[in-house]
């Protein structure tokens, strides 16, 4: 509701400059989440210093592998440790659900990985646990802790983070899908992570709009550093801030803090996880955090960065604002800390070590998990050309028989969802009483929300990536959806979701992940008069995809 935005969605946005070591942003006094988890002792401290050391350890490992020419290429999650760790301690590992982006690496070992997980991939090793070879350095993924595979295209995982969320709110509306879910938990929460300048991103927006649309338990943390490569946020960024951007999105919690602070992040963080648990709606964190080094290794900042801003930033480098912490509350003395930071130092350059020793995936195996390797649809097993369903003297359209056809394998497994623009009977479900109902524009639809429900079969926004984006983050849970594209002509929007993510989950994941997604689409001179927006016979693009049949 309108009135929740103002109440449970209020945040530090006052402020007219990101937080910084003198001028943190106060707590929230939001009753949502405060003080629900507990607070942080020296032990915690600690923990959490340890995994932020081990991050930036990784990272200057792989600086240093890139100059000996031992990897091909390096990108740091160096500034952005504390708010990773804070929000971690809120999580469940291996129960919550994750879609990272390439700045994570904090993140992802406070879930359970190792280093050497990490440096598998930054050497294309074949065990990569994330890609099996397949994919660059900090394209994380992890099937044990429900860590998606991350691709490069930035922006693609919001529509399926809204996805994998309403998986769960979808199921926990009937019973019979439910069962069919592997790994359903009822208050589980899905976070997706991004930088500031990827929330430019039309996908973004779409994402939001569907998660406060469906109250969905969706945590955006958006990770500031107040650059896109070179490009300064509030060139990227009407009035320079994400968070003040959307405080008209309904039932959204918008909370901000300093992420290089892992305090104020801990407690900040909570609130938003609160919120998301109780099922009151998505949650936005903005975390205001640094970049010591370069965008990647590909880049140097100081071609476009002052050196005074530099040093500015420099200064509140999260390790070294916890390193003081500890120091200043007596929780380690200067020895301690300098014997934590040899030992993790010398844990990563031992993984390292080791990480080279491992063999590079075999040139044979090249197009290994393009496909299933178990399921063929052109094989024996899918002719249905000796038994035809329907026997009898009846002439059917086409039309009728895919109707009856999703009927049947609706009727089969309660796992398929069918969804798209204007595909229900009637959104408003009390008029079904008095009319006889859309099913789509072409009737391929007609009567399947009557029969399986409004859970089952919906309506889309008029949006063509974000049927498709939320169609993957479904099938990545365990849904079979089967989405409808109204009209070729129109399938541009969601050209990048099918071809940099439907037809790659599998193989960049190295076989862990899959998204099998239906898309039906109507294509070609199928109306007179159509002109040139309702004739397009473009499907030589999607027959030259890698990862799709057609």
């Amino acid at each position: 509701m309108a009135s929740d935005v103002t109440t449970e969605a209020r945040t530090d946005q006052d402020t007219e400059t990101p937080p910084t070591e003198d001028t943190a942003s106060e707590p929230s006094q939001s009753a949502v989440g405060a003080g629900s988890a507990p607070e942080l002792g020296g032990e915690d401290l600690l923990e959490m210093y340890r995994l932020m050391l081990t991050a930036r350890a990784v990272d200057d490992r792989e600086i240093s592998l890139k100059r000996q020419g031992k990897i091909f290429f390096q990108i740091s999650g160096a500034g952005h440790e504390a708010v990773q760790v804070a929000l971690a301690r809120h999580l469940r590992s291996g129960s919550d659900w994750f879609y990272f982006y390439y700045r994570d690496r904090a993140f992802a070992l406070a879930l359970g990985q190792t280093p050497l997980d990490h440096l598998l991939q930054a050497v294309g090793a074949e065990a990569d646990p994330a890609s099996g070879g397949r994919q660059m350095p900090a394209h994380f993924g992890d099937v044990r802790y429900r860590i998606v595979s991350t691709s490069s295209p930035t922006g693609t995982q919001f529509l399926q983070a809204v996805g994998s969320a309403e998986t769960g709110w979808r199921a926990a509306q009937l019973q019979e899908m439910r069962e069919k879910i592997e790994a359903f938990e009822d208050d589980e929460v899905v976070v997706v992570c991004t930088g500031d300048g990827t929330t430019s991103e039309g996908e973004f927006w779409e994402a939001m709009n569907t998660a406060c649309n469906l109250k969905l338990p969706v945590i955006f943390l958006v990770e500031d550093n107040e650059y896109a490569i070179s490009v300064p946020v509030e060139v990227q960024t009407a009035g320079g801030s994400i968070s003040k951007l959307l405080t008209g999105f309904p039932d959204l919690f918008i909370i901000e803090c300093d992420g290089t602070d892992v305090r104020d992040s801990y407690e900040k963080c909570g609130e938003a996880v609160a919120y998301c648990r109780a099922g009151k709606g998505p949650a936005l964190i903005h975390a205001h955090t640094v970049r010591p080094y370069s965008h990647s290794m590909s880049d140097d900042e100081r071609m476009y960065r002052p050196e005074s801003e530099r040093e500015k930033q420099a200064k509140r480098d999260p390790l070294v604002r916890l390193r003081g912490l500890l120091l200043e509350e007596g929780v380690a003395d200067e020895e301690a800390l300098d014997r934590l930071e040899k030992e993790v130092k010398d844990e990563v350059a031992q993984a390292a070590d080791e990480a080279l020793e491992y063999p590079q995936p075999a040139p044979e195996t090249a197009m290994k998990w393009l496909f299933s390797e178990e399921v063929d649809p052109t094989g024996p097993d899918f002719d249905t050309e000796d038994s035809p369903a329907y026997e009898d003297d009846k002439e059917y359209t086409v039309v009728d028989l895919l109707n009856r056809c999703m009927k049947d394998e609706m009727r089969r497994d309660p796992r398929i969802v069918v969804f798209g623009e204007d595909v229900a009977d009637a959104s408003r479900e009390a008029a079904l009483d008095e009319v006889s109902g859309k099913g789509g524009v072409f009737k391929v639809t007609h009567g399947l929300q009557r029969e399986f429900g409004g859970v089952r079969v919906f309506n889309s926004p008029l949006a063509e990536a974000n049927i498709v984006g939320r169609a993957v983050g479904m099938a990545v849970r365990g849904l079979k959806p089967v989405v409808e594209i109204q009209f070729f002509d129109y399938i541009w929007p969601a050209f990048h979701q099918i071809r940099n993510e439907v037809a790659t989950m599998r193989y960049r994941s190295g076989g862990n992940w899959a998204a099998p997604v239906v898309i039906r689409v109507t294509y070609g001179g199928y109306l007179k008069g159509g002109a040139i927006y309702h004739s397009q016979t473009g499907e030589t693009l999607f027959t030259h995809t890698p990862g799709i049949r057609v």
